[in-house]
């Protein structure tokens, strides 16, 4: 069975197949950096962290790429507003993003690569288009001229004469020099006072669209197998990376491309002009913040391809589901020990990349079924899930017997199985410690208090036991009393 996903391109569902077998070459659009990432973001870079970590599990050799646009009117007026420099705004939020997508259990890519240093690539990919009749000088401004490349629209289904002229959105001086209303600007004439470049058609700083262009044509060459990118890019930008790329290349620009859904809240458009806009840092930071990997749970829930609304009772579900998974994952490290599991104080225990789980498992073609599937993670989280409460079923039987129902050797394949297809989804979960206080309780201060209990009980002043026993409770500890006055509890 062969991984199957969805391209805009076709419109369709299609067989997987690389360039080179065995290996995918993946471009991501990245962000803008002209403020912090928002809840957009950490939609749009978890599931392509996902697609990436799920071809790695399928065996691939998977080389990702993905910019940072550090050249655009915005960081240019953020830069304005802050009296600051363009490249100063640029480095602190660019050092934000990595900072926040990272408590979302989002890898780093394996190359990051900036418009600021492929001015050379770029500028060259703009003189091929010039030479070839793509392109052409206007005061300064170098623009291309749409209607020179046949293919126009077949990315986005958009034809010219559909659409309204102008609708590009440029300023009334760039369309009275532009040959046809819809031409974009491939190289933009300095401004008085802002930032620029030399160049062949004088001193300037490059159009958004061909900055991923170049960017690609540089780490990969003419094709790549994946391209990546939110919804809101399909037109125009991809439209205009297609038109740029092949009409210089002659050659595809990408096999496949996948755009993922937008982000709702509270069933409307998140927009700073509605005043539901809101960051990653606001929403891990805030008040009654959720924990990252419930977020990350939220995400993976549905399709890719969907919207998503976020909403407080979404994101409260999702942190209560992220504690079944939770209790799941932290099995081994809770009930190894006991259960003799001779590794189980090891250091490297309970990291994936030291387990062998059988790929011919239920649980593991159940998942690869669903994954397969145009990364249906929902079906993915749904074997998840189901190892994760039979553990903690199975878990529940030995804190209240303190002998497990099941042979020891089948919970630990149950367990390393959901660690190793958890990572999968970039959902993990760090083990407790079990000497460190937690609700104001550590070990030793709940023996003392069983201490005093015990005493109390044996002097038959069983309200004082009660009252000791409701005290360690509200501290969400919960005491198991067997014969021979034993009692044991857990947290």
């Amino acid at each position: 069975m062969s991984v199957v996903l969805y391209n805009t391109l076709t419109r369709q569902k299609e067989a997987f197949e690389t360039l080179e077998p065995g290996r995918v070459k993946i471009y991501c659009c990245g962000v803008t950096v002209y403020d912090y990432s928002h809840l957009g973001h950490a939609r749009c870079y978890v599931a392509w962290d996902t697609v990436r970590r799920y071809l790695l599990w399928r065996g691939y050799a998977v080389h990702y790429v993905q910019n940072f646009t550090d050249i655009d009117d915005k960081i240019l007026n953020r830069a304005k507003t802050e009296h600051s420099t363009m490249q100063t705004v640029a480095e602190r939020y660019t050092q934000a993003y990595l900072e926040d997508i990272a408590r979302l259990n989002v890898m780093e890519a394996d190359e990051y690569t900036y418009a600021t240093k492929t001015l050379d690539g770029i500028q060259r990919l703009i003189g091929e288009l010039e030479t070839k009749g793509y392109a052409y000088p206007a005061n300064g401004d170098v623009y291309y001229s749409v209607r020179k490349f046949d293919g126009y629209g077949k990315l986005s289904g958009r034809k010219l004469d559909d659409m309204q002229a102008g609708a590009s959105g440029r300023v009334a001086a760039e369309e009275s020099i532009k040959q046809d209303p819809f031409d974009f600007a491939l190289w933009k004439g300095a401004k008085d006072g802002e930032p620029f470049w030399e160049s062949p058609w004088g001193p300037g700083r490059p159009g958004w669209h061909i900055e991923c262009s170049a960017m690609i044509r540089e780490r990969f060459g003419a094709t790549i197998d994946i391209h990546l990118g939110g919804s809101d890019l399909v037109f125009p930008h991809h439209e205009n990376e297609i038109a740029q790329s092949e009409a210089a290349t002659g050659h595809p620009l990408s096999r496949y491309w996948m755009h993922n859904g937008m982000v709702n809240v509270g069933g409307e458009k998140m927009s700073k002009s509605l005043g539901n806009f809101t960051t990653i840092r606001d929403l891990l930071d805030g008040a009654n913040a959720p924990d990252p990997m419930a977020v990350r749970l939220f995400l993976l829930q549905g399709s890719y391809r969907k919207p998503v609304d976020f909403t407080d009772e979404a994101i409260a579900a999702a942190q209560t589901s992220w504690g079944t998974l939770k209790d799941g994952l932290r099995f081994g490290h809770q009930f190894g020990a006991r259960l003799g599991w001779a590794d189980a104080s090891d250091t490297a225990f309970g990291d994936p990349a030291a387990m062998r789980i059988d790929r011919d498992s239920e649980p593991v073609q159940a998942f690869q079924t669903a994954m397969d599937d145009d990364f249906n993670t929902a079906g993915g989280l749904a074997v998840l899930f189901d190892l994760a409460k039979d553990l903690r079923r199975a878990g529940n039987v030995i804190t209240h017997t303190g002998e497990a129902d099941r042979d020891s050797a089948t919970l630990r394949q149950q367990w390393q199985t959901l660690v190793c297809l958890a990572q999968v989804l970039g959902l993990e979960a760090q083990p407790e410690v079990e000497s460190a206080p937690q609700n104001g309780l550590a070990d030793d201060a709940i023996e003392a208090l069983l201490a005093q209990r015990r005493e109390a009980r044996a002097a038959k002043n069983f309200a004082e036991g009660d009252r000791i026993r409701d005290l360690l409770q509200a501290a969400g500890i919960t005491l198991i009393d067997k014969p021979g006055g034993i009692t044991e509890w857990h947290r």
